[in-house]
């Protein structure tokens, strides 16, 4: 497995890393097989994780996805000191619904939580604020994290669904070292805001969530003529296909599909072997222009 820098830390990941969300929430899969999806994942060489302490059902199941993730730690007969989890805090789940909750309060508790989740044993590798709440400012919303990170809680800072200039904020609280936008197909926004740009220019890593276009729209890249020729071409999915066109956007791209099934994770690692041509890539955004 080829590995990336995490943002300027010294600490490299794994150029494809796990996304952890469809084995928490009401459709997921039983806990055995999320197990053996997560250690499946180690066994193919994938370093980094992600979660969230709102991937689960509802308020009364947070934190599921961290302690399910830890358990698969704990159970893997292999090394695993290599790897990273980034979880994430500032959503809630009432009744199911997405809801921001940026009080200050709340996310120094939620940190204490996910650490906990987590073992407890050691700092969280990587927490990012889920999505600024404008009910509060990026600075009170932030100081929890900065506390955690001197108090040894949190090793490294990300932010999730930021602009430029709230990222350029975040950064004058506490170091920054990931952005985790929405990135795909049909949604090419961090190309056009600048986002992309600027994690390029500043050395932070591009996490891009929901990189199928989500449980709607996943089964549509069937539909996208450049997407499902180049699978048929190269004898891989088109799932492979989008993995290696976002890896082919930016070297600060570090892709994070979601699996709840072994042979999810073994199609996504695919792609790291797979390498579009300048041309490939560019056929495929004359298609998916926004």
């Amino acid at each position: 497995m080829e590995t990336k820098q995490l943002g300027n830390t010294g600490v490299y990941v794994s150029t494809i890393g796990l996304g952890a969300m469809p084995m928490s929430l009401s459709n997921r899969p039983p806990e055995s097989q999320s197990i053996n999806v997560i250690q499946r994942a180690l066994e193919l060489g994938v370093t980094f994780i992600d979660t969230a302490d709102s991937y689960c059902q509802d308020e009364t199941d947070k934190h599921h996805n961290e302690r399910l993730i830890h358990k698969a730690l704990q159970s893997y007969n292999g090394d695993t000191s290599n790897v990273i989890v980034a979880t994430k805090g500032g959503l809630m789940r009432p009744n199911g619904s997405w809801t921001r909750n940026g009080n200050p309060n709340h996310l120094r508790e939620t940190i204490r939580i996910s650490f906990e989740a987590l073992g407890g044993n050691k700092p969280i590798d990587l927490w990012q604020y889920h999505s600024p709440d404008p009910e509060y400012t990026i600075e009170e919303s932030l100081a929890p994290a900065k506390e955690a990170v001197r108090d040894g809680i949190i090793r490294f800072v990300g932010v999730s669904n930021f602009s430029i200039e709230q990222i350029k904020r975040a950064r004058d609280v506490v170091d920054i070292v990931s952005v985790q936008n929405q990135y795909n197909p049909w949604q090419r926004q961090p190309e056009f805001d600048g986002v992309l740009e600027y994690c390029e220019t500043e050395g932070l890593t591009f996490l891009p969530w929901s990189p199928f276009g989500g449980s709607r729209r996943h089964e549509k890249l069937q539909h996208i003529p450049s997407v499902a020729q180049l699978a048929k071409t190269k004898g891989v999915s088109v799932y492979s296909i989008v993995l290696a066109w976002l890896l082919a956007k930016s070297p600060s791209i570090l892709p994070i599909p979601g699996a709840s099934k072994i042979s999810s994770i073994e199609d996504s690692v695919r792609a790291v072997d797979l390498k579009l041509s300048a041309q490939e890539v560019q056929i495929i955004d004359q298609e998916t222009a926004s």
